[in-house]
């Protein structure tokens, strides 16, 4: 089958051609083969979309609750009409297994969206404080910056909230899974948004991300992605005295206390961190466990381990798939072999190819043994399925590990009851943590500290990165 091309922008609520003239291959992770083609958009796309960006700011900024909350409440049927054909669309550029795109990558920015329909409509804009009163205002141009492994999630999880406070946007996605950043622009044009308020520009972040970032019509930049690239969007933002949200790596620490449920704790973090082929900014991928249940939580995790066979995404019966490019899979392997080389002991997988794919790019889910924190498996992200479990001697000791990371995204707890997981996890150093297999949650802030990142993403605290305020002084 020939790879679909595509050669146009969204800006000001038209499909119009980019001005770059020049492309980037999508390919299948599964298969290598060209997906699609797609325009490699640079500094002029950037710079007509930020343009229709701002003619439409002061009038969307003005429209009123009731006005936004149509809309967006005819982007959130079109995506439920949708699920379907979003779960594809990822599986086909992410690689991602079609029952964990279905349930997680197509659902999940679903409820994100469905979300903010509640929270826009009983969020209060103005305020009384004594004598003054404060008005929550739209911050402007929004230049969102989006990465590969929750494609759409992430858009979501930016453009809605964003759009919910009357700003305006201009998305820029992962080069990587353009394809579903497309289809969202396509439902956001359906939805009938006036021109302008939401604008894609497809291509490189050295590209169109970097010119996006930096452009002085910009109000807020949005950017989730590396650590190393968020420094630089940082710098670049204080220059310009603009604001920043910045959610970045992470090297969650899922710790497992004496009394816990072992079994279900270390099972628990297996399929954490092979969700989405280890491809989650916070997934637990450094397991800790008391020395004395050191080898028992080895042998669960290998028994959980053996249900996570790299097959075709495409399969109803798969529960991993391949990397995102090979790129990713050098990266991956690199971390495996160094680990070994550093003294740790694979227990399960390696960086070897996994048997009978001999396309695609494949890594076998990995379980390290023996690993200190001095090593780069323990300190750095790897962004694959890959779990280093390590032991501690004490309470101290595994507080110790667990905040022994530049990074503070998320962790996880297990106690023998909630009161001592809570102990625990309020020490940590990171942005959220759950407590004996506590489950995601939509309307709680999601975001870290340290190297982790800047801001908050999902609920109120998503939707407030978008306002600024304003007081207003009545003699008393």
């Amino acid at each position: 089958m020939s790879a679909l091309t595509f050669t146009d922008q969204y800006i000001g609520g038209k499909w119009i051609p980019s001005a770059s003239g020049t492309t980037l291959d999508v390919r299948n992770p599964a298969t290598e083969e060209v997906l699609a083609v797609v325009p490699d958009g640079g500094a002029a796309d950037v710079d007509a979309a930020v343009a229709a960006a701002r003619s439409a700011a002061r009038a969307w900024g003005a429209s009123s609750k009731g006005e936004r909350l149509e809309l967006l409440g005819r982007l959130v049927a079109g995506l439920a009409a949708a699920q379907t054909e979003i779960a594809e669309t990822v599986t086909a550029e992410l690689g991602c297994p079609i029952g964990f795109a279905t349930s997680v990558q197509a659902a999940l920015p679903l409820g994100v969206a469905n979300s903010y329909l509640q929270i826009l409509t009983d969020y209060e804009f103005e305020e009384r404080v004594g004598h003054s009163t404060v008005y929550h205002e739209p911050a402007g141009v929004v230049g969102a910056i989006t990465p590969w492994n929750y494609p759409l999630h992430q858009i979501v999880a930016k453009v809605v909230p964003a759009l919910a406070a009357g700003c305006v946007v201009v998305l820029k996605p992962a080069e990587d899974t353009p394809l579903t950043a497309r289809l969202f622009a396509r439902l956001v044009d359906e939805a009938g948004f006036p021109p302008g308020v939401f604008n894609l520009v497809v291509g490189t972040g050295a590209g169109a991300g970097a010119a996006l970032a930096g452009h002085p019509d910009v109000d807020v930049v949005s950017f989730t992605g590396s650590t190393a690239v968020g420094r630089r969007i940082a710098e670049q933002a204080g220059r310009d005295v603009k604001r920043v949200t910045l959610e970045l790596g992470g090297k969650s620490a899922c710790v497992v206390l004496p009394g816990a449920d072992l079994p279900k704790a270390v099972a628990a973090a297996v399929g954490n961190v092979f969700a989405n082929s280890g491809q989650t900014c916070s997934a637990w991928t450094r397991l800790l466990v008391p020395d004395e249940h050191y080898f028992e939580a080895l042998t669960v995790a290998a028994e959980a381990a053996a249900k996570y066979v790299p097959g075709d995404p495409a399969s109803p019966e798969t529960r991993i798939g391949p990397l995102v490019n090979a790129k990713q899979l050098e990266r991956v392997r690199g971390y495996i072999n160094d680990a070994v080389a550093e003294g740790a002991r694979v227990v399960v997988g390696g960086s070897q190819p996994p048997e009978g794919l001999t396309a695609g790019y494949y890594v076998r889910p990995t379980i390290l043994a023996d690993v200190t924190t001095d090593m780069a498996v323990a300190r750095e992200e790897i962004f694959g399925p890959v779990i280093s479990v390590m032991s501690f001697h004490d309470a101290e000791d595994a507080l110790r590990i667990a905040n022994a990371t530049d990074y503070g995204l998320a962790g996880a707890v297990w106690a023998a009851d909630d009161a001592e997981a809570v102990a625990f996890a309020r020490r940590m150093d990171t942005g959220q943590v759950d407590i004996n297999g506590g489950r995601f949650n939509l309307a709680a802030p999601f975001g870290g500290y340290k190297d982790s990142g800047i801001g908050r993403e999902l609920g109120r605290y998503g939707l407030e990165e978008y306002l600024q305020t304003k007081s207003l002084q009545f003699r008393a």
